[in-house]
């Protein structure tokens, strides 16, 4: 994991190596490393806050440590621990104005911490390992993933913290979280290759999906000013959405025994092919208005990208007739990563762009002609 410093060319990372360096790009146009600082365990989050230079690194252990980084980068001192997780920390956030250290764990738990006094505040306990998290300052919502695949929205109050509601609708584990404070939409990317996009401040439970990926979502960042999504997969690859349009949600799939165009029974509906005196047909459904259809009606694909289908998706023969040029304009961009990517982080001012891979690469990328 790494962040870019802000007015700065540099970086921070972390590694299971149980290092954290700093690197400052030196005359030469190379990066190498002001500090490296050895922890006692492997070091498996980060969080920095540029105001006040302190840096958060959760452990393997369940331990985050805070530092604070000197104004030259050549040095860092530990300020205190936080015994925050039983387990491994998935990810830590710190609220300058709350004043809190936010954090989740393999042990299930979703804590906060007082970062003025280290003394925990609260806690609650998921139904799966916590996979990542993100904080509205503003509302004071908590929104915990996990491993099941859900996420959970916890109110914080001064007196504890309530769950609100839990979020469903992906069938694989939940890796990553984004969040839009400005319109309070909520951003997950799963193990199931998809994105959805929840309307938080809309309290309606409308949620969109984005399909632009072959592999698992691993990797998400919200630019508020271009009003981009960037999300980075197993596929190797980049993909910069445009979240200022209106997309429309996509249709719930219809059940049905028959064909809702052509009539025609579904395999398993034995009374009718029974009566028809004829093979039943395997079922599918139109992306467009969700209706279970068979192949002969659904022979035709398109892109949607108002939906959120960037890539071909089965449409019935008769939604596929009211698809124009216009409306398969795409709204994403794509661009080869050269790395399977498990962590993006963007420098909005600079626009530049950051990843990490799973083969312990750091790339930087001059993201000016992307981000808007």
């Amino acid at each position: 994991m790494a962040v870019i410093i802000p007015r700065e060319d540099g970086v921070i990372s972390v590694s299971d190596d149980r290092t954290v360096r700093v690197w400052l790009k030196r005359d030469t146009g190379q990066y190498w490393p002001s500090i490296c600082h050895t922890m006692s365990a492997e070091a498996s989050s980060l969080e920095y806050n540029s105001e006040t230079r302190r840096l958060f690194v959760g452990l393997s252990t369940g331990t985050i440590s805070e530092f604070l980084v000197a104004d030259d980068f050549n040095r860092m001192s530990h300020t205190r621990d936080y015994l925050a997780h039983q387990n491994r920390v998935t990810a830590v956030l710190f609220s300058l104005n709350c004043e809190w250290v936010l954090s989740v764990g393999r042990d299930k738990y979703f804590t906060w911490h007082c970062s003025e006094t280290g003394r925990r505040l609260g806690g609650n306990q998921a139904n799966a390992w916590c996979t990542a998290l993100q904080f509205d300052e503003q509302s004071k919502l908590a929104f915990v993933a996990d491993y099941g695949g859900h996420v959970t929205v916890i109110k914080i109050k001064d007196t504890g913290c309530d769950v609100t509601t839990t979020l469903k609708g992906h069938s694989g584990s939940v890796r990553s979280l984004a969040w839009d404070p400005d319109r309070s939409l909520l951003f997950s990317g799963s193990f199931d290759q998809s994105i959805i996009v929840w309307d938080i401040g809309g309290q309606q439970g409308t949620a969109f999906e984005l399909q632009g990926h072959h592999d698992k979502v691993q990797a998400l960042m919200y630019a508020c000013a271009s009003k981009q999504l960037v999300s980075g997969a197993d596929d190797s690859f980049i993909v910069f959405w445009d979240m200022g349009v209106n997309r429309v949600e996509t249709p719930s799939w219809t059940d049905s025994d028959v064909c809702q165009k052509c009539d025609k029974p579904f395999f398993w509906n034995v009374k009718s092919m029974w009566e028809q005196k004829t093979i039943g047909n395997r079922q599918h459904h139109c992306r467009k208005c969700g209706k279970a259809v068979c192949h002969a009606c659904s022979e035709k694909k398109s892109t949607i990208p108002l939906m959120g289908y960037e890539f071909q998706v089965r449409v019935c023969n008769e939604c596929f007739d009211t698809i124009t040029d216009e409306d398969r304009a795409p709204m994403a961009t794509f661009h080869d990563a050269k790395h399977s990517i498990v962590y993006i982080h963007i420098d909005q001012t600079r626009k530049r762009l950051l990843t990490v891979g799973k083969d312990r690469i750091i790339k930087l990328w001059d993201a000016t002609s992307v981000l808007h």
